[in-house]
């Protein structure tokens, strides 16, 4: 099981919220250029909490020699993988030559994951479309796995929709596209040697449990985000380890402990971290006064803790 990569979401205080739910899960960063990289803050795209392994750095990018570069940093900094992305269709990303416009240049994909897979002895692993445009023959999926399993990755993470490169936003292009599981199965009865895992509109534990009969893995995105609380059911689910009895209550007073030690160490405001938790009363009543209360930006000048207190004040937050 893995969380997805998501844009603005799953940074280091969103991964560190999901680790305390499952110690299992594998955790993804947001996408990071390789020009960020190369020429910006590395501390602030690569810094994460030691809590957050098993965890992996996605890099964007599409030019092998900085990619190796960057893989390289991220082994430094202590990512357990190296996750090419391949599979992001916003403009912006494909004016940079990356994302799942690199889907129609399997050989370039390649070379890029050779580079890395030289520069690093850890895992390096393509995220990937189904296909782009219209192109929607299983060929073109087939093809691209092929040539870029023969430069040395043994790990696709295939996002079961096309994605169309003009006219539809990111967000659109998450719902849009058909979901085709179909072919994610017949690359997996293709490349049996490799760990092939799904990705894409799964929302319930029985769609999970029919698609790991058939496949490695699954990766929820969203649904994982939103409703944070079904991450605290896989470690049982998935991994068949004993119901962790963990709460609620207790996971966001880890979180307030944490923000607290965020803002004595690096000055981060509450805020900038809570809202990565927002859905972990989701389905209790009194939720939505919860979520009030710690989205208020008027009480941005209370601490973490008096916010807690006046959130649960006067509401029976009640349930596992």
């Amino acid at each position: 099981m893995s969380v997805a990569p998501m844009m603005d979401w799953t940074d280091r205080h969103c991964r560190y919220f999901h680790r305390l739910l499952s110690r299992r899960t594998r955790l993804y960063t947001e996408m990071v250029t390789t020009g960020a990289l190369l020429h910006g803050d590395v501390p602030r795209h690569l810094d994460f909490d030691a809590s957050e392994h098993p965890v992996a750095l996605q890099l964007g990018g599409s030019e092998p020699a900085d990619l190796a570069r960057c893989a390289k940093l991220g082994v430094e900094w202590g990512y357990d993988e190296i996750n090419l992305n391949c599979g992001c269709p916003s403009e912006r990303v494909q004016r940079g030559a990356f994302g799942a416009c690199l889907m129609a240049e399997p050989q370039l994909v390649a070379d890029c994951v050779k580079a890395m897979v030289d520069a690093v002895d850890v895992p390096v692993t393509v995220k990937h479309r189904i296909g782009i445009d219209k192109v929607e023959s299983y060929e073109f999926v087939r093809d691209f796995v092929g040539t870029v399993a023969e430069a040395g990755c043994r790990v696709f993470i295939v996002h079961a929709r096309n994605a169309w490169l003009k006219g539809l936003s990111p967000k659109e292009n998450r719902e849009i596209p058909p979901l085709r599981y179909e072919l994610v199965h017949r690359l997996k009865r293709d490349f049996p040697q490799l760990v092939i895992a799904i990705n894409g509109g799964i929302t319930e534990d029985a769609v999970v449990l029919a698609e790991l009969s058939q496949l490695d893995g699954a990766m929820i995105g969203r649904e994982a985000y939103h409703h944070p609380w079904w991450l605290a059911r896989w470690d049982a689910l998935f991994y068949g380890q004993a119901p962790s009895g963990l709460r609620r209550e207790q996971v966001e007073e880890e979180m307030v402990r944490y923000m607290e030690r965020e803002l004595a160490q690096r000055g981060t405001p509450w805020s900038s971290i809570s809202r990565h938790m927002m859905g972990l009363y989701n389905g209790l009543p009194g939720a939505r006064r919860w979520r009030q209360v710690w989205s208020d930006h008027r009480l941005k000048g209370e601490t973490a803790r008096e916010v807690m207190r006046l959130a649960h004040e006067g509401v029976a937050l009640v349930g596992g």
